[in-house]
């Protein structure tokens, strides 16, 4: 091939591969992210959180503490047992056991829950010459029984403590979790921080507007738990009993404490100061 046309293929081939590296590393436009629509929820910049003199805030806690008389009460009943060998323990702390169940069970629905806890047999060890021999053996098991029949209660006590090697512990007075004495505390809890908001906004020549935010606090049995309230006039007592039994215990119940609070914001018109 002609000198002169060798330089013009080589040329040739030169730029075509010069332009395909120009075209390769063309350089791309940055992609700009898009902003997201603003909607009428989105807070726009410089909106005042705390309220503005032609829209102002007042924000206020509201409480409530109401008494009521108790619904549920817990007695624990702790069944014992002691003999020389392990067997003897056992079929005795079994024995009481039953005895102590029939007893409850007896009373029907005025005992709403009844539940079995813990059992042991553990063995009472003493020194014999340099070593250890068992002497006795302890068997317990733990009831634990609910009533709402407060007449029975006291009757029901009465005969468990009677019983051999037979503890009793109680009663916890207590309402119920879905109790409606709850609900009239946080009611009451709410209209307090209302009269509350009303009366600032009034003091200032203003009436509420709208309710901005209620928060609970939270609610709670402040209710101690004890064996005897301060007497107030309310006694339960049992049925009385046959010739030899023991007299059924007269037990008063506690009233019961329930608290509440709310904290509450409220818009109100302008003031005139």
């Amino acid at each position: 091939m002609p000198t002169e046309s060798r330089a013009r293929a080589g040329t040739g081939w030169q730029s075509d591969r010069t332009a395909e590296r120009a075209v390769h590393h063309t350089p791309t436009r940055p992609r700009t992210k898009e902003k997201p629509p603003v909607t009428a929820d989105a807070p726009t910049p410089g909106a005042a959180p705390y309220g503005t003199p032609e829209t102002p805030r007042v924000a206020v806690r509201g409480e409530a503490r109401l008494e009521f008389d108790p619904e549920i009460a817990t007695i624990d009943i702790s069944v014992g047992a002691r003999g020389t060998d392990r067997r003897t323990a056992l079929d005795d702390l079994t024995r009481r056991n039953n005895d102590v169940l029939t007893l409850i069970k007896s009373y029907g629905d005025a005992v709403e829950k009844l539940v079995t806890g813990s059992f042991s047999i553990n063995p009472e060890l003493t020194r014999h010459g340099r070593g250890e021999r068992v002497r006795a053996y302890h068997g317990r098991v733990n009831i634990t029984a609910q009533l709402a029949d407060f007449t029975a209660l006291g009757e029901l006590t009465t005969r468990l403590a009677d019983l051999e090697l037979t503890t009793v512990a109680g009663p916890r007075w207590a309402l119920r979790p879905d109790s409606p004495a709850h609900g009239e505390a946080r009611r009451q809890a709410v209209r307090e921080a209302v009269q509350r908001a009303r009366e600032y906004a009034e003091a200032l020549g203003a009436n509420l507007a709208a309710l901005v935010e209620l928060a609970d606090i939270g609610a709670e049995n402040a209710a101690p738990f004890a064996m005897r309230a301060p007497a107030y006039a309310m006694g339960y007592g049992g049925a009385p009993e046959p010739a030899g039994a023991p007299p059924a215990l007269d037990l008063e119940p506690q009233r019961q404490t329930v608290y509440a609070q709310v904290n509450a914001r409220f818009t109100m018109t302008p003031p005139v100061l």
